[in-house]
């Protein structure tokens, strides 16, 4: 069984060498020559560069000799880009199962309510617009020839690298306060263990939320990483007068509490990290037995 994902970016990454042993190759693409190089050097994977402004002539080829496909990649000018280019050598390959990457951004705003897989998307960014029309023109494609299409919507993703202890060591995060916002994240174990379930199990046009137990204010996850390493904390913030990215505070603009019911009842996914508490507890273990 061979795995080809179209944007190797962090959360593909892990899902790549998590599950390495199971594939016999793992193909897949960087939007640069020189990093796919670096890359392939790094992960012993098959890199190729792909993205709006590049092509690799061998991906046709790749891709006529995969099973498993997985598509990470942002979307492209005008849609996605894998399936604007490849649409008729995947319907034309082996390829078993398809999923793709899309985030709880498309549910918009929802007020703090609980939402599920059944609540309405009401995508409130242009960003968050666009995840959502290529989650639809990927469960057309799915309708249309069979194959097995599934879409991941990812809460705020962490894991080794990239997590609020990184960020408190490197100076580089603030402790904003919005009253009554809460975020739901997940571990990035916990998306490869879904992805793994879910390749088999395949449903076809099944939709499923990846994200955590506990949705938290930000603040208290900056307070439970400080407490956890005895970093220092950052001053609170307001953030009417915080100083955040446009992109930033969108974010904060979007506040729910999501489900994650369907991916344990469906798929019978045990989350290794049900709250950001496990999960940060293990990164700071982890960085010690690594000292």
């Amino acid at each position: 069984m061979n795995l080809f994902v179209f944007g190797l970016g962090f959360s593909a990454r892990h899902f790549s060498e998590d599950q390495r042993a199971r594939f016999g190759t793992v193909r897949g693409t960087v939007t640069e020559a020189a990093r796919a190089e670096r890359l392939a050097a790094e992960t012993g994977f098959t890199l190729r560069a792909f993205g709006p402004e590049t092509d690799d002539s061998r991906i046709a080829e790749d891709l006529a000799d995969t099973d498993i496909l997985l598509v990470s990649a942002p979307p492209g000018p005008g849609g996605d880009t894998a399936l604007a280019r490849y649409r008729e050598a995947i319907a034309g390959s082996r390829i078993r199962w398809i999923g793709y990457l899309s985030t709880i951004g498309v549910y918009g705003d929802q007020n703090g309510a609980w939402i599920d897989e059944s609540t309405p998307a009401i995508p409130k960014s242009a960003r968050s617009r666009e995840r959502l029309a290529v989650e639809e023109a990927w469960l057309a494609f799915g309708r249309e020839t069979g194959k097995a299409v599934q879409v991941f919507r990812l809460s705020g993703i962490y894991g080794p690298g990239r997590n609020p202890i990184v960020k408190l060591r490197d100076g580089r995060t603030q402790r904003i306060v919005k009253p009554g916002q809460v975020f739901n994240r997940i571990h990035v174990a916990d998306i490869a263990a879904t992805l793994a379930a879910s390749i088999a199990r395949p449903r076809n046009g099944a939709v499923y939320n990846v994200t955590d137990d506990e949705p938290a204010p930000p603040q208290t996850v900056i307070e439970y990483a400080a407490e956890l390493t005895g970093l220092p904390l950052p001053p609170a913030v307001d953030f009417e007068t915080a100083d955040l990215s446009p992109m930033a505070r969108s974010f904060y603009g979007e506040n729910k509490r999501v489900r994650n019911r369907l991916i344990r009842e469906e798929l019978g996914v045990r989350l290794a990290f049900p709250t950001y508490r496990e999960g940060l507890a293990a990164l700071v273990a982890d960085a010690e037995r690594a000292a």
